[in-house]
């Protein structure tokens, strides 16, 4: 398995492997699904999107940009996605791993997450692996899809 840059020919599997996670309404914020127009603008605007390819096509993804502007344009943020079927193999972690060295390549200096859902289990264990740091808890930040709230919960490593 590799990450690499996303591709148009991408779109399809990259689209699939987003809406499912849009969909099942428990980590992104998104509550629309991609369509296919709206989908290559949403990945080709964004400052990278790596794909997770085991050489049968796309996996998993994720997306990266800046998380804000101006004076803090400098920070990063990302979003990722593994397909359902792939999930429980590494990718996340493989995914994670490569957004960090894309954004330090990229000239940014911090990766934040603003909204880790509080239970997103496997993302938080993940991300203290990697060294993230915890800023708190937002009590109720995240709407899930059954319609109760969830608590948040932002990090941030400094690249």
């Amino acid at each position: 398995m590799r990450v690499r840059a996303f591709q148009r020919e991408d779109l399809a599997a990259a689209i699939s492997i987003w809406n499912t996670v849009v969909e099942d309404g428990l980590a992104f914020p998104q509550t629309e699904p991609l369509d296919e127009a709206g989908g290559l603008t949403f990945f080709l605007e964004q400052s990278h999107t790596g794909i997770a390819d085991g050489g049968s096509g796309p996996a998993g993804l994720y997306i990266l940009h800046p998380n804000n502007v101006g004076r803090c344009g400098h920070i990063a943020n990302a979003s990722y996605a593994v397909a359902r079927d792939q999930r429980g193999r590494g990718i996340g972690e493989l995914l994670v791993r490569d957004s960090l060295w894309r954004a330090k390549a990229l000239g940014f200096r911090i990766m934040q997450f603003n909204a880790v859902v509080a239970s997103n289990g496997r993302a938080l264990r993940l991300y203290e692996k990697l060294g993230f740091v915890r800023l708190g808890v937002i009590p109720g930040g995240f709407l899930m899809k059954d319609g109760t709230y969830q608590d948040i919960v932002p990090h941030y490593k400094v690249l």
